[in-house]
């Protein structure tokens, strides 16, 4: 049904459509011209009226995945509302429909599926995916994450049940940085899993397999690329938590044919990079002065570690020598250049060093920062945090596993083990932490503060591809947003309560560089007033 004639819906067919629907808000004026008379109780509320109501409801919820699942409804009955309540209570409903709640949902997914939403695509899809992506109704996309399960948060394998991740991940480029929701659509790979619990599972939803591997994924995944390029030819495409092997193979063939990035390497990397520059301003420890220990040495890890790599260069070091300020740990300890099966992402990184442990490396090396991205709880133990405030008078650590369970370290942790003296900041949210007397209001790595914002700037000057000076501009315009205060109450990033202006700042840095870097398709003498004007307001239709 093309979008004008859905607009010409009446009487129940427009409560049924929740990109239509206003439910009690309609007017009687309405009512009478869309033939709803008798269909709904005869009171007319303002959507403000509306959001009391669902609020109310939404906090009666005894656990956070029936806050999901009740939220999950909403979307499905009435989308303006829906955004227009996230937006109005971001902290509050940001960590029930991404991080950490998103997490549990995908394990569930199966068992509380109710409606579905987006593009599945598996390899019995071959040779027609152009048609698949054909079936989608909307024909305006401009923003398509794309998982296929295999690396879902700290989780792992969840094969079909990672499309809560893509679904989350878009209802966010709508609340935080106002792309239309109609712009979006998710889509899951499912090429199978490796995870046998879920297979033996009568109720999962996913192809009942082994995962596809080599050439046919491969060539599937060219299937779906060169589909995407003719069906939605300015659709910016979102890889997300793919394997680290695939995700970087994915990044590194495509990223100079279309318009695409990987969150979990280039999000990550940015979000971090530029919490690292807000901490600064704290420790009054340089950017090119940093030494930085990485304990993971997966896609996000060497994600963050390539960026900082060129933020360094940018400031003076050679290449060289910027790498050598940045060490990994693994499993099996300190990477080095003796160490077994070096991945190739990791190659660069693998300095010349003896083997040692995580506390011999933060003894030996000492690193003015710990990042953790390991998925394993605990693993910054209160043993690693004193050894780095013994080293620095203010120790910069990151706990950025996702969801909260796998996170390498409390913030209260943290905050006790470091006497009060650590820069911390984690990938879930934490709590406010009081130390002697203060509160502290601990940083949120959120990628959220990264990727609806580098959308949004992409979108708006049609850029052809994301350069790498795309994403320093995002990384320096965002950590230009954090103030003083933030930072006196222990934060490096700005309130999440403000995350709409930050998408907008961010939004605006990458329009600018884009049509430096000569990627840019469309210009403006205002990308601030031209952006925001862009940007959706979850208003009721007239």
């Amino acid at each position: 049904m093309s979008d004008q004639n859905k607009h010409h819906k009446t009487g129940y067919e427009r409560l049924l459509d929740p990109s239509l629907n206003k439910s009690t808000a309609y007017s009687e004026e309405e009512r009478d011209r869309y033939h709803l008379r008798g269909l709904l109780p005869p009171k007319t509320f303002t959507i403000e009226e509306q959001k009391k109501r669902v609020l109310a409801n939404l906090r009666r919820k005894d656990s956070d995945i029936g806050k999901y699942i009740f939220l999950q409804g909403l979307h499905d009955r009435n989308e303006t509302l829906y955004y227009s309540l996230v937006i109005d209570n971001i902290v509050e409903i940001m960590p029930l429909i991404y991080t950490p709640t998103v997490g549990h949902a995908c394990s569930q997914f199966a068992d509380i599926f109710r409606r579905p939403r987006g593009l599945y695509i598996t390899p019995n899809d071959k040779g027609k995916v152009t048609e698949v992506l054909r079936n989608w109704p909307k024909k305006n996309v401009r923003v398509i994450v794309i998982t296929d399960g295999q690396r879902i948060l700290g989780l792992g394998d969840l094969g079909a049940n990672g499309m809560g991740i893509p679904i989350g991940k878009l209802s966010l480029y709508v609340a935080c940085a106002g792309i239309h929701p109609s712009e979006c659509l998710p889509i899951m790979l499912d090429v199978g899993t490796g995870n046998h619990q879920l297979r033996d599972n009568s109720m999962y939803l996913g192809l009942n397999q082994e995962r596809l591997v080599g050439e046919p994924y491969d060539e599937l995944v060219d299937e779906i690329i060169n589909g995407i390029s003719e069906v939605y030819p300015e659709a910016l495409i979102q890889f997300e938590d793919f394997l680290t092997p695939n995700a970087y193979k994915l990044l590194h063939r495509y990223e100079e044919q279309v318009l695409c990035f990987n969150d979990d390497i280039q999000g990550t990397a940015a979000v971090s990079l530029a919490g690292l520059i807000a901490a600064t301003r704290i420790s009054g420890t340089a950017m090119k002065d940093q030494r930085i220990l990485f304990l993971g040495a997966g896609s996000a890890a060497t994600g963050i570690g390539g960026l900082i790599e060129e933020a360094l260069v940018r400031e003076g070091l050679s290449e060289q020598d910027a790498r050598k300020r940045l060490w990994f740990c693994n499993s099996s300890g300190l990477l080095t250049a003796s160490s077994d099966r070096i991945a190739d992402h990791n190659r660069r990184y693998a300095h010349e060093h003896e083997p040692m442990s995580m506390l011999e490396a933060i003894k030996t090396l000492k690193p003015t920062a710990l990042i953790g991205a390991t998925g394993h709880a605990g693993i910054i133990n209160e043993r690693a945090v004193k050894l780095m405030s013994a080293i620095n008078d203010r120790p910069v650590i990151f706990a950025l596993s996702n969801p909260t369970s796998k996170a390498e370290c409390t913030a209260q942790e943290a905050y006790d083990w470091s006497d009060g003296r650590v820069i911390f900041a984690s990938g879930s949210p934490f709590p406010p932490v009081e130390f002697d007397g203060k509160l502290y209001r601990p940083g949120q790595g959120n990628n959220a503060y990264i990727f609806p914002g580098i959308g949004l700037g992409a979108i708006a000057c049609r850029a052809s591809r994301i350069t790498t000076e795309m994403f320093l501009a995002s990384v320096h315009a965002l950590a230009l947003t954090v103030a003083q205060s933030d930072l006196d109450a222990g934060s490096i990033y700005p309130p999440l309560s403000d995350i709409r202006e930050v998408s907008l700042k961010l939004a605006v840095a990458v329009a600018e560089q884009a049509v430096i870097d000569g990627v840019a398709q469309a210009s403006s003498d205002d990308w601030t007033s031209t952006i925001g004007a862009m940007m959706y307001q979850a208003n009721y239709p007239d």
